[in-house]
C-alpha cells in the first residue's frame, strides 16, 4: 500500500510542478492563448484533486500504528494544493505589465484597481463556498448519524417484540399446564373419594354380614 502512495506523491509532484511553471506565463498572455493554457491547468488541477482523493483511499488501508505519518504528508500535500488553487484564480485576472499596457494603454491604473476588486470579490466568495462545503458535510454527517441511530431503535424495537412474543408464549404454555396439573389433582382427589365411599360400603357390608351371621345362630 505504501508504494502506491509513494507513486501518487511522485506523480503528484510531477504534476504540480507542471502547474507551478504554467500559473506563472498565464499573466504574460492574452486572448485564446491565455483562453487554452487556462483551460489546460484546470484539467491538470483536476487531476491533482483526484491524486489526493486516491491518496487519501490508499492512507485507510494503511495499519492504524503507521497513518499519522502518511495523514501529515498528505494535509502538506492539500495545503500546496490550495496554495495553487489561489495562485491560479489570481493568474486568471493578472497581466504583465507589457500585456495590460498593450490591451489597455492609458487605463493601466484603472484596470489594477480593478483587478484587485474582483481578486477580493473572489477571495470571498472562495470562503463563502468553504463554509457552505463545511455546513454541507456537517449536515451529511448528521444525516448518517440520525440514521445509525433510527436503524439501532428499529433493531432494538424488533428484540423485545420478540422478548414480549416469547413471553407471551410462554405465560401461554403455563397457562395450559395450571389445567392440566388442576385436572390431574381433580381426578386425584375423585378417585380418593371413590376409593373411600367403595371402602365404607364394604365394611358396612362386612359388618352386617358379620351381625346376620351371629344372629342367625
Amino acid at each position: 500500500m505504501s508504494s502506491d502512495f509513494e507513486a501518487y506523491e511522485q506523480d503528484f509532484g510531477t504534476l504540480t510542478a507542471e502547474i507551478t511553471n504554467k500559473i506563472g506565463r498565464i499573466p504574460k498572455l492574452a486572448g485564446e492563448e491565455k483562453t487554452q493554457l487556462v483551460l489546460n491547468v484546470d484539467k491538470q488541477l483536476e487531476e491533482v484533486r483526484e491524486l489526493l482523493e486516491q491518496m487519501d483511499l490508499e492512507i485507510r488501508e494503511i495499519p492504524i500504528q503507521s497513518r499519522g505519518m502518511y495523514n501529515s504528508r498528505l494535509k502538506s500535500y492539500k495545503q500546496e494544493m490550495e496554495k495553487l488553487e489561489k495562485d491560479f484564480k489570481r493568474s486568471r485576472i493578472a497581466y504583465s505589465d507589457e500585456v495590460r499596457n498593450e490591451l489597455l494603454g492609458d487605463g493601466a491604473s484603472s484596470s489594477e484597481s480593478q483587478r484587485a476588486h474582483l481578486l477580493d470579490n473572489t477571495e470571498r466568495l472562495e470562503r463563502s463556498s468553504r463554509r457552505l462545503e463545511a455546513g454541507y458535510q456537517i449536515a451529511v454527517e448528521t444525516e448518517q448519524v440520525g440514521q445509525e441511530i433510527l436503524t439501532n431503535l428499529h433493531i432494538d424495537r424488533e428484540k423485545i417484540q420478540r422478548s414480549r412474543d416469547r413471553l407471551r408464549e410462554t405465560d401461554a404454555n403455563l397457562g395450559k399446564s395450571s389445567r392440566i396439573l388442576t385436572g390431574m389433582l381433580r381426578r386425584i382427589i375423585q378417585n380418593r373419594i371413590l376409593v373411600f365411599i367403595l371402602g365404607a360400603i364394604l365394611l358396612l357390608t362386612i359388618v352386617l354380614a358379620i351381625y346376620f351371621n351371629l344372629r342367625g345362630q
